[in-house]
């Protein structure tokens, strides 16, 4: 039994996993919602809860108008950039602030057709719709994709015979 084992490695190194998380911790944050596979998912997680409450503590901090410096540069220093931080703290932080984590959702999409890794939409809980929600796809959803896509390519053989 394997113990305090607390995040997957993804089969990279140190620096390209940290690299990584950031990455997609940032683009997480800029844009609500993104399409992973469920491993970088679940590390995705991990990190990013621990950002929004790092910057909850942040603004709960400053006072009288008076920015929290140290906390602002800690976010910095996990995300490298800006407007994202900016973003966090001006739009992210009001919306959760009343949470208690559990800031993000994990929906399992299936596998992937190329070779086969489950892909995941990690999203930010208060800023999604249930109607954006994705469904799970079946392969009879994807039957119905491949038949639409030869009923095109079967149209536009009639119309270039037809015009030639």
């Amino acid at each position: 039994m394997i113990h305090n084992r607390r995040k997957s490695k993804l089969n990279r190194t140190a620096s390209h996993r940290k690299s990584l998380l950031s990455s997609l911790s940032k683009e997480l944050l800029r844009h609500k919602k993104i399409t992973t596979t469920l491993a970088k998912a679940k590390v995705t997680r991990m990190v990013v809860e621990k950002i929004i409450t790092r910057a909850k503590k942040a603004v709960l901090s400053e006072t009288d108008g008076k920015k929290n410096v140290h906390s602002r540069r800690e976010l910095f220093r996990a995300l490298h950039d800006r407007e994202v931080v900016k973003t966090l703290i001006e739009e992210i932080v009001p919306k959760v602030s009343t949470r208690n984590g559990g800031y993000t959702r994990i929906v399992k999409l299936g596998q992937r057709l190329g070779d086969g890794a489950h892909i995941a939409l990690i999203q930010l809980v208060d800023f999604t719709t249930t109607a954006e929600e994705p469904t799970k796809s079946t392969k009879t959803d994807r039957k119905k994709r491949v038949h639409q896509k030869s009923q095109k390519k079967i149209e536009a053989e009639t119309t270039t015979s037809a015009t030639a």
